[in-house]
Parts: structure tokens; C-alpha cells; sequence
């Protein structure tokens, strides 16, 4: 799904106060004030669009936009608990990312990770172009430890994951309204794949990699869990019990991963679902049986951490894919 928001679409006089509600209403609760650039006017003068995409569990969106300071402050955090991730990603112009304490300052190509559940600025002292990610919380706390560490920090879009990223986020902004709801699917989780890689390049997410036996111990119990994700009994101590290991083996296997073993069948059980309910092949089942095949005994508590993971219901998700 696709819309283009506009700054020309209200008077000149309320132009400010619209592009306030559009990032409102696209991101988070924020506020907004104008900057001069050169000669330039007052808020009269402001200017912006946004062109917004959603995928499943990923808005990509595209700012373009006069100087401006936006603010993510403690009354608005008070006010709203949305819990995203974004991504900005500059494409034209200079930009500056301020949290915990840190600047990243965005040149073209260049990107920076931002948590909505803490305050935040956005600074741009000229007319520029973003490239904006928004993902739920959870989704990418799943994949990385310590995210605290790497918010305000830049990630070069000229080399390595960086590069990648920017190459598929334009390959993407071409062909995105084309994308069937499977294949949107596979994009997203692909985006979030490489801006992993990307972040997990800064320093303080360098953690000390794993002996080639204990890769092979967390790998074989990543494989048994796929195995019997749809055994609503499976636990950490079924899990022990079938590899024939103690409980202690296989925390101790999960230590260097962000998730627990527990943690990780949930998020697995959740991403299978997601599959699921836009696979054609089982439109016509129900959502909570597509949720107890994956293991889930509880259709409410299943309802409810789906939300928590993708940012919409399980029936909201499954409505992409005949949109």
C-alpha cells in the first residue's frame, strides 16, 4: 500500500501544523519547528511530502522536506507508547541523528538506527531527502544485543552492508508497488537482514565470536526447534531431553544470542505464522488454526504477541495479501 502526502494539499498558513500531523501520524508523536535557510521566510515558506509504503512489518517511507528540527521529547514518549525502530537514511542533503547522548551525522548514502521509546532529534539545516525504516521494537531487539549502544551512530552507506542496504532500499523504492504480498514478505525480512549486518559492523556491537564448536552446538539446537515448532508441548527442558543434553547445555548454547532459547521458539513460532497467513494455499484457514499448527495454544495471547511483533493483527497482516 502506497500514499503521497503533501504540504501542497493546505494553505500556506497551516502548512507547519499539517507536516506536524503527517509525521505524527506516519511515525511517532512528534513535534517540529522550521529552520531558515539562507533568505528564506517563515513557516509560510515550509515545504514537504511524504510518500509512504508499507510492506508486512515494514513502512518505508520517503521525506522530502525544508530545514527542520524534529523532537521526540519525554511528554510526547508520555503520551504514546509506540515502541519502533527507525532508520533514517539520507539521500540527499545533510541530516544529524541526536540520542543517548550521540550525534550521527548523515551524509548521502549514509544511515543511523533511532528508538522511538527514548527521546530523540532530528536535526537538518537545509532542504533534504530521507529514506525513513520503521519496524516494531521487538522485531529488531530480537536480533541484536544492547541496541542502546548503536542508536545515533553512523553507518556508512559507501561500503560493506551499508552499501548493500542503500543499493536494495533504491532497487526497492522502483518496484515496490509491483511486489506481491509473499514476495513484499521476503523483501522486508531481507531490508532487516542487511541492516542488521550494518549495524553489527559498529563497535559496540563487536562481541567475541563463537569457537566453531559451539556454533555447532547452537546450530543444532536451532535446528531441532524448526523441527518441532508446531508441537505446542516443545520447552527448553523437551528440548534438552530430545537432544539427550542437560537444560544448562542449551542456555548455555543461546549465550552470545540476543534471544533466550525460550524467547527464540516464540520468535520463530511468530515468523512462521507471519508466512502463513499470506501463503495463498491457506487463505481459506482460520487464523487461530493457522497459530495452533505452529504451536500456539491460546488464540488471544497468540493475537496479542503478533501485535506486539509486526505492528498489526494477525488478521490486519493477512489482509496485505489481497491489497
Amino acid at each position: 500500500m502506497t500514499q503521497l502526502l503533501s504540504t501542497d494539499a493546505v494553505p500556506r498558513d497551516q502548512r507547519l501544523a499539517y507536516w506536524t500531523d503527517m509525521i505524527c501520524n506516519v511515525y511517532v508523536q512528534l513535534g517540529c519547528d522550521p529552520v531558515r535557510e539562507g533568505n528564506s521566510g517563515g513557516s509560510g515558506d515550509f515545504e514537504g511530502s511524504i510518500r509512504q509504503h508499507t510492506l508486512p512489518g515494514l513502512d518505508v517511507s520517503v521525506v522530502t522536506s525544508s530545514p527542520q528540527k524534529v523532537m521526540r521529547t519525554p511528554g510526547h514518549i508520555s503520551h504514546s507508547s509506540d515502541d519502533y525502530f527507525l532508520v533514517s537514511i539520507q539521500a540527499r542533503g545533510r541530516g544529524v541523528v541526536r540520542q543517548d547522548g550521540r550525534d550521527a551525522v548523515l551524509s548521502a548514502g549514509d544511515f543511523a538506527l533511532y528508538d522511538s521509546t527514548r527521546p530523540y532529534q532530528l536535526l537538518f539545516d537545509e532542504s533534504f531527502e530521507q529514506i525513513v525504516l520503521k519496524l516494531p521494537g521487538e522485531r529488531l531487539r530480537s536480533e541484536l544485543r544492547d541496541t542502546q549502544a548503536l542508536t545515533a551512530t553512523t553507518v556508512s552507506g559507501r561500503e560493506g552492508a551499508g552499501h548493500l542496504l542503500l543499493g536494495m532500499i533504491r532497487t526497492l523504492r522502483e518496484d515496490i508497488d509491483m511486489l506481491q504480498p509473499a514476495s513484499a514478505l521476503a523483501v522486508a525480512n531481507g531490508v532487516q537482514n542487511i541492516l542488521v549486518a550494518g549495524l553489527q559492523t559498529l563497535p559496540a556491537a563487536s562481541a567475541p565470536s563463537l569457537s566453531n564448536l559451539a556454533a555447532y552446538h547452537l546450530a543444532r539446537v536451532k535446528r531441532r526447534i524448526d523441527e518441532q515448532l508446531g508441537d505446542p508441548s516443545l520447552s527448553v527442558s523437551t528440548l534438552a531431553a530430545g537432544l539427550g543434553v542437560s537444560v544448562s547445555h542449551i542456555h548455555r548454547a543461546f549465550r552470545s544470542e540476543p534471544l533466550t532459547p525460550s524467547q527464540y521458539i516464540w520468535e520463530r513460532r511468530l515468523e512462521a505464522c507471519s508466512r502463513d497467513l499470506l501463503e495463498p494455499r491457506l487463505a481459506g484457514r482460520p487464523v487461530a488454526d493457522i497459530a495452533y499448527g505452529r504451536g500456539f495454544n491460546d488464540a488471544a495471547h497468540f493475537s496479542r504477541a503478533f501485535k506486539e511483533r509486526f505492528g498489526c493483527s494477525p488478521r490486519e497482516w493477512r489482509q496485505q495479501r489481497t491489497q
